[in-house]
């Protein structure tokens, strides 16, 4: 038989890569001379550069860059020298993970680094540029990115702002004429997942603030902070960029990546899919095993599982789900392509017992699901 193994990472627990390792151990228990195809996959987020790397064997790169608090930190990204593409994670660069829970302030920190990763793949010779933007510690509307690219954010003396969410209500001008030039014949496509506004009650700050240590005042202020942000740049470009579905985005960077650099939006796991070649692989598969750390109701807005069961559905390929967690209308899943779901929690223990055992559980889990497998082909 023929199984493709296609699994997200288990955020904050397991890699993709160690998902799929441990199903296809589980699965070996019982098919020993199963036809495995490993397919780690991911959604534009954190792992991103990873599965395309393991599916590529492109080059893995890193780089000291300015961390989301301004601090130094190393940031990896992927270069597939062949087709001149670049992978990029802004969470590499500006993301949450940066931020001690105690110091999370989305009012200070900056995408400068995440710009500075998007300078490293132009002076490789990129000529497309895949920027996969969640899990960033960000709200300042992507300007640190633009800073660190060449343009010039400036007050009303004609100084530099200061770098952050909150320093926009500061900015008076925006000089974007020292722009690298590459950036004209580069093209770029942001990764992403939701179509919220840059401002309002479902943009950046409100939806995504308060994960980033925004309290509710602060979440008021820096609304306010990109809708100003969102004025200035519809008079330097002569278009206002602010209700476009996605700008909202990783803070807003999405905001700056389209309105600046002219960026194309696509959802994060049909662009690692597409580049991991799972639409080949699953071909004349018998069946596709995915995963992540939750399925709920939640997971059919352009969650992995569900975009790796529509690539299995049209190639008549059954898939089934493993999870951490089921939650709340998870059963809806089953109308997205997924035949079956089960969770990995084999009886009550804690969510750090739980993350502790989770590549044994995976393999217990794909061991059952290989025994009913094989039963169903006696009959």
């Amino acid at each position: 038989m023929k199984l493709v193994i296609a699994p997200d990472s288990f955020k904050e627990s397991i890699s993709a890569e160690r998902v799929a390792l441990a199903i296809a151990a589980g699965w070996r228990e019982v098919f020993a001379e199963a036809d495995i195809r490993l397919c780690p996959m991911a959604d534009g987020g954190e792992g991103s550069v990873e599965a395309v790397l393991s599916a590529t064997g492109g080059e893995r790169r890193e780089l000291q860059v300015c961390g989301p608090l301004g601090i130094p930190v190393t940031a990896h990204w992927g270069w597939l020298p062949d087709e001149r593409q670049a992978v990029i994670e802004m969470a590499a660069a500006s993301g949450l993970h940066w931020v001690a829970p105690d110091q999370r302030d989305a009012r200070v920190t900056t995408t400068y680094g995440t710009g500075e990763l998007v300078l490293a793949a132009l002076e490789a010779g990129a000529r497309r540029i895949i920027l996969g933007i969640g899990g960033s510690a960000t709200n300042d509307g992507g300007a640190g990115l633009l800073e660190a690219l060449g343009a010039r954010l400036l007050n009303e003396e004609g100084q530099p702002i200061d770098r952050g969410g909150a320093a926009l209500t500061d900015l008076q001008r925006i000089e974007l004429a020292g722009l690298d030039t590459r950036l004209a014949a580069t093209e770029i496509i942001i990764a992403a997942d939701v179509d919220n506004p840059l401002c309002g009650p479902h943009g950046a700050s409100h939806v995504f603030g308060p994960q980033k240590g925004a309290s509710a005042d602060q979440v008021e202020q820096l609304d306010h902070a990109l809708s100003h942000f969102a004025d200035v740049m519809a008079a330097a470009l002569g278009q206002d960029y602010r209700d476009v579905p996605g700008v909202g985005a990783a803070g807003g960077l999405g905001f700056a990546a389209r309105a600046v650099l002219g960026a194309r939006f696509r959802p994060g796991i049909e662009l690692v899919a597409e580049l991991s070649g799972l639409a080949e692989a699953v071909q004349g598969a018998d069946l596709v095993i995915t995963g992540e750390g939750r399925l709920d109701g939640q997971s059919l807005h352009g969650k992995t599982p569900v975009g790796v069961a529509r690539i299995a559905r049209a190639a008549g390929v059954p898939v089934i789900a493993l999870a951490g967690s089921l939650g709340e209308g998870y059963q809806r899943l089953y109308e997205a392509g997924i035949d079956a779901a089960f969770s990995l929690v084999p009886g009550p223990l804690s969510l750090e017992q739980a993350m502790l055992e989770g590549e044994q559980q995976l393999q217990a889990r794909a061991g059952d699901i290989a025994r009913l497998w094989r039963l169903a082909a006696r009959r």
